[in-house]
């Protein structure tokens, strides 16, 4: 589950990537995205850091409820999945599924504030959080289940003929084709 792990990972860095402006110069952050020059009240500035301290918390969560960072001491030899069934860590699924819808809205939220205000922080914003949510949903989709591999063969039992029909496997099967 490689792409679970760098999910998981990149979400908490890109956390991190956002806070740390916001704690060291919160003034600095507020200037460049107003739209006209002022100084900053001390409110803003307590919300900047506020959300700052809000998106370091939401990263240390996201890898400690995705089982990223095992909090039992015993060993396992099996790696964490995304599974619903895994035991080992049992809210990556609703924490994925939070984090990616997270991803989502503030991407869609930064895209209107790109076209409305035309600031490039609004579209580094939009194109991080867009491929975090990308990845979050391709870890939903294909990632929260095993597939049911053939052991013999090694196909998709999961595959059906439509629309192509399988004339080998009907061959070998005696089916008659209409």
């Amino acid at each position: 589950m490689d792409v679970f792990y760098a999910y998981t990972y990149s979400t908490a860095a890109w956390f991190g990537i956002q806070a740390v402006p916001l704690i060291i110069t919160p003034r600095l952050i507020i200037t460049t995205l107003s739209v006209e020059a002022r100084k900053p009240t001390v409110l803003e500035e307590y919300l900047c850091r506020s959300l700052a301290f809000t998106l370091l918390t939401l990263a240390i969560v996201t890898i400690l409820l995705t089982g990223t960072i095992p909090l039992s001491s015993s060993l396992s030899e099996s790696e964490i999945t995304a599974d619903p069934s895994d035991p080992k860590a049992p809210y990556a699924v609703p924490t994925l599924t939070v984090t990616a819808a997270f991803h989502a809205v503030t991407a869609f939220y930064s895209y209107m504030q790109y076209t409305r205000n035309g600031q490039i922080g609004f579209a580094l914003s939009e194109i991080g959080s867009g491929v975090l949510a990308s990845m979050g949903c391709w870890c939903l989709v294909f990632g929260t289940e095993k597939g049911r591999i053939s052991k013999r063969t090694g196909a998709d039992k999961r595959t059906s003929g439509w629309p192509f029909k399988n004339e080998e496997s009907d061959k070998k099967k005696g089916k008659k084709r209409l």
